[in-house]
């Protein structure tokens, strides 16, 4: 009932691709296939450069932008040639993951106070994902998605390039490689799907596979929508028939 009632969808990050498998754009095993030539084509970009990723609370005063900036002249003060310090993921208000070369992190998390950041943790992954040093990672994608049939999704999908529904299958194709070097505008999502006119309801949400961050993060964007959140995890089915 809840999937036929189904008014729209989204992915963070690699989720996107199920969202597109779950909308009827993407066959399983192509998508499947296309996450793994991803996955392996970001690890190579990677192990290129030491980077990486720091998640920042801040305060309201807090200006990423100009943080980045003074973290990328930091950068080249060591000779770092064309540093990279940029926000990768957009979470809700006042929080952001920012990613690049590792000396630029950690010059932010030195410098933590004077850019009004509350909080700073660097995040268990290998690289700098959605900024341009996972260049190296576009072709392979893009040669993979070129061979896969995409249909136009049957349910909306949003985007985490810019938020916005999909609207044909090249543009799906388009932009899940541009996602690849692309800030996830999660929160600006978040806006997208719940904008409804006051007094209309909200939405039920359900956020599928292991965890509930993305049931925070919509806390946090909209609490109203928040209280129609459900979780469902994705082993429940698997360990109840085993059982």
């Amino acid at each position: 009932q809840v999937v036929e009632s189904c008014v729209a969808a989204a992915g963070y990050s690699v989720g996107e691709f199920a969202a597109l498998v779950f909308a009827g754009a993407l066959g399983f095993a192509e998508a499947l296939y296309a996450v793994k030539v991803r996955a392996e084509a970001m690890q190579k970009a990677s192990e290129a450069v030491p980077s990486g990723m720091l998640s920042v609370i801040g305060q309201r005063e807090a200006n990423y932008k100009f943080a980045c900036l003074e973290a990328r002249k930091h950068c080249e003060s060591l000779g770092i040639e064309n540093p990279v310090c940029e926000i990768s993921n957009y979470l809700f208000p006042d929080s952001r993951v920012i990613a690049g070369h590792l000396q630029a992190l950690e010059f932010l998390q030195e410098n933590a106070r004077k850019y009004y950041f509350i909080r700073t943790k660097m995040l268990p992954v290998s690289g700098a994902f959605h900024t341009r040093l996972m260049e190296p990672a576009v072709e392979p994608l893009a040669e993979v998605l070129k061979s896969i049939e995409i249909q136009k999704p049957l349910v909306c999908v949003h985007s985490n390039v810019d938020g916005k529904k999909y609207m044909h299958s090249k543009h799906i194709q388009k932009l899940l490689v541009k996602q690849v070097v692309s800030p996830v505008m999660w929160e600006q999502t978040m806006h997208s799907v719940y904008e409804r006119k006051q007094g209309t309801e909200f939405p039920h949400t359900y956020e599928v596979g292991p965890g509930k961050q993305l049931g925070a993060v919509l806390k946090k964007c909209n609490l109203k929508a928040w209280k129609q959140y459900n979780h469902v995890d994705a082993l429940e089915d698997e360990e109840a028939a085993e059982t």
